[in-house]
Parts: C-alpha cells; sequence; structure tokens
C-alpha cells in the first residue's frame, strides 16, 4: 500500500488536477490495487480530520505537496462495546509528514491529520484495504476519548 501512495504522489499532473478550495478539504477517488480504496485529498491551511479510525481496514498515506501532522495513539481500541475510554499514559505519537513521507497502519488505528500550515495547501494520498466499511470518529479531552459518531461509505462518498 505504501508503494502504491507513492507512485501516486509521485504523478505531478495526477496531483495538480485536484481541485482545491481555500475553505474546505476536498478529495477525489482512485482506483487502488488488488480492490483496495484509494484517494487523492487536498488540505487547505488549517483544516483536519478530528480523532478518527478505519476499522477493519489497514491503509496507507503520504503527502505529496506540503506538510501535514499525524497525531496517533499507540494503543489498540476495543472493535465495539464502548462510548468512553480513558487513556494511559505515553500513548500519544506525533510526527510530520512532508512531501514524500508518508507511513502505513495496521486496523483500528486512531488518528487525526493536519494541515498546520496558514498560508499553504497540502495534498495526500491515501489507500486503504479492505475499502473502508465505516469510520469512527472521536472527540478527545485530555485522556478521555470518547466515540461520537460512525461513519458509512455513504456519507463520504
Amino acid at each position: 500500500m505504501l508503494d502504491f501512495v507513492r507512485r501516486v504522489a509521485a504523478d505531478a499532473d495526477l496531483v495538480a488536477s485536484l481541485p482545491l478550495d481555500p475553505e474546505g478539504r476536498t478529495w477525489v477517488r482512485l482506483d487502488g490495487p488488488g480492490g483496495s480504496e484509494a484517494w487523492l485529498i487536498g488540505w487547505p491551511p488549517g483544516t483536519g480530520t478530528g480523532w478518527h479510525d478505519h476499522a477493519e481496514s489497514f491503509g496507507a498515506f503520504l503527502t505529496a505537496t506540503g506538510t501535514l501532522k499525524e497525531h496517533s495513539l499507540a494503543v489498540r481500541l476495543p472493535a465495539d462495546g464502548w462510548k468512553t475510554l480513558e487513556l494511559a499514559e505515553g500513548v500519544d505519537r506525533s510526527r510530520d509528514l512532508t512531501s514524500g513521507q508518508g507511513r502505513a497502519f495496521g486496523r483500528h488505528h486512531v488518528h487525526e491529520v493536519l494541515n498546520e500550515s496558514t498560508a499553504e495547501h497540502a495534498i495526500s494520498v491515501h489507500a486503504y484495504y479492505p475499502p473502508l466499511p465505516q469510520i469512527r470518529r472521536f472527540s478527545r479531552t485530555g485522556a478521555v476519548l470518547r466515540l461520537e459518531q460512525v461513519e458509512s461509505p455513504g456519507d463520504w462518498q
């Protein structure tokens, strides 16, 4: 998956073809390898995803232009049956992903992705397998993570 997002991000014409909106994220669905789902996403300055996971899908993403920051949790969350969890100390991770940098992740990877720039769009490529069955969205206050919403593909396609 990481090799795929690298190849797509290196396609300067494709990356440049993404329509960018100054207010909100934009995206185009791409054909991923082996039945995976892929997206080219534009991030205006100051935008982000909020805390979320990708349920049973694993995947990869890579910054094609600009810089994105990923905050993640080094903890496996239960799949179902909870609304609020108190996180242990030391589970927070943070990384800047500049142009050409990316990462792969496993199932139930909880993170938020942000474009912290005040002036520059970022563009990234994302791929998931199997195609996203759902996205769980969370809020976070200190060490407390709360499940807020579960989205299905019809909510973002």
